[in-house]
Order: C-alpha cells, then structure tokens, then sequence
C-alpha cells in the first residue's frame, strides 16, 4: 500500500506490518526491531566516523558512539558524540573567536609552517572565524541521507525475521 502525499510517495506497509506484528507478537516484534537498528545503527556510526574531520588530536571521530536507549514504547538506538563542539562541528557557527592556543595546535599539526610563523597563520584563522564563522561538516546529517535505504532495508528485514519467527519459521535470537 502506497500513499502520495505533495509528490511524495509512502510505502506505509512496513509500518502497518510492524504495527500487526506488534499486537500479535510484541516481545518478538521488539526483539528483532531491536536487532534491527543496533545493525542499522552500526552502519551509520561506522559511516558517520569515516567522514568526521580529525582535527588535531582525533578525539571528535573517537568520540562517536551508538547506545541503546529503549523505552517501554518502544526501541531506540541512538548514535551520537557527547563532545561538547561536536554539534559546532556539524551545523556550522556563527562568528565568534576561538581561543588562539587551540588554533596555534591546529595550525601545527595541519600545515607546513614554520614555528616563528604559527601565530601569525592561526591569528589570521581567528579573525576570519571571527567575520565568517565556521561552515558546516554535516557528518551526521549527510551520512544519513546517504544510507538511509540501506537502514530501511534492515528494518524492513527485522520485522520480516520477527513475522517468521512468530510462523515458527525462524531461529530465537
């Protein structure tokens, strides 16, 4: 069953498999929904962490993390950086100045210049943070967008594990 909304197409039968799937056999259904996403979820982390910029010392890719949160509703998993710049780093900033001793770090580890003229170069950095700000990484947000069929499929693969499994079909995870 597909539904068109404004151009959009929906195909809401996954939704209305999970939904049956979920009053039938709900201990299942969220099993293997949980199954589901933490495999989504991996591949998202995984994707996500190859696309975040390194930085001077690596720590915002190191920081990336997938935990599972579930609730009495429902299932979540969630992939997230608990770094306080991670969110700077993905959406971008306003104008502002970044301490010097932070750039002057970058500055040596990311380019070819010379100790006497590493304050210079990272002054420079500073200001023209300070009248532009920083443009967006995206790293999150990108990822998604491009696997987001991939994570799709994988739901749609748990709730078809769950429906065998509740036929007598398919193996207890």
């Amino acid at each position: 069953m597909a539904s068109v909304v404004r151009g959009i197409t929906l195909d809401v039968e996954p939704a209305l498999s999970y939904a049956a799937l979920l009053e039938q056999a709900p201990e299942i259904a969220r099993e293997e929904l949980g199954i589901g996403l933490e495999t989504a979820a991996a591949l998202y982390m995984r994707e996500v962490k190859d696309i975040t910029p390194v930085g001077v010392t690596g720590n915002l890719r190191e920081s990336i993390a997938q935990e599972r949160a579930d609730t009495p509703e429902d299932v979540q998993v969630r992939v997230f950086s608990p770094l306080n710049y991670a969110a700077p780093v993905e959406l971008g900033t306003k104008p502002h100045y970044p301490p010097l001793a932070a750039l002057e770090d970058w500055v040596r580890a990311k380019l070819s210049v010379d100790e006497t003229e590493v304050t210079d170069v990272a002054q420079k950095i500073q200001w023209k943070i300070g009248k532009k700000g920083t443009k967006p990484r995206l790293m999150f947000t990108n990822t998604l967008d491009e696997i987001r069929i991939q994570m799709r499929e994988e739901m749609r693969q748990a709730v078809d594990r769950a429906w065998d499994r509740l036929r007598g079909g398919g193996a207890q995870p």
